[in-house]
């Protein structure tokens, strides 16, 4: 098994961007010599409700959807989505004065990006559940 470095960073819903409050909400992570990008969010509703209730969440779910389809290359989600995955993953961690931001990008190196994706997710989105 080979070494695979990653990089990754938490989305997080700023509900009141002005006191720099957030919540996180997902994990996107890009190996780029696996060519490997994927953003898991919360998509349940009623965890969304339940940790960020005065933000329009059927809004924030359809937002959540679409940055997955981008980072999934999905063709319907407009030009964005048809570039390569580096250009994909830098857009969604741009810097963003927006309700939905991400954190700053961290490393890591791994044998399975889907395994890091999954054990980042439950360390940064999940536990914060409880």
């Amino acid at each position: 098994m080979s070494w695979v470095a990653y990089n990754f960073a938490v989305l997080r819903v700023v509900p009141h961007p002005y006191n720099g409050e957030f919540v996180p909400v997902g994990i996107v992570l890009h190996a780029r010599t696996e060519e490997f990008l994927e953003l898991r969010t919360l998509t349940d509703l009623d965890s969304l409700r339940e940790r960020v209730g005065d933000v329009d969440v059927e809004l924030l779910a359809r937002y959540l959807g679409s940055a997955r389809a981008i980072c999934a290359g999905d063709p319907a989600s407009g030009p964005v989505a048809l570039t390569p995955p580096s250009e994909r993953f830098h857009w969604i961690t741009a810097p963003r004065s927006d309700v939905v931001q991400c954190s700053a990008v961290h490393e890591g190196i791994t044998h399975s990006p889907e395994l890091a994706l999954s054990e980042l997710f439950e360390r940064y989105v999940e536990r914060s559940l409880r």
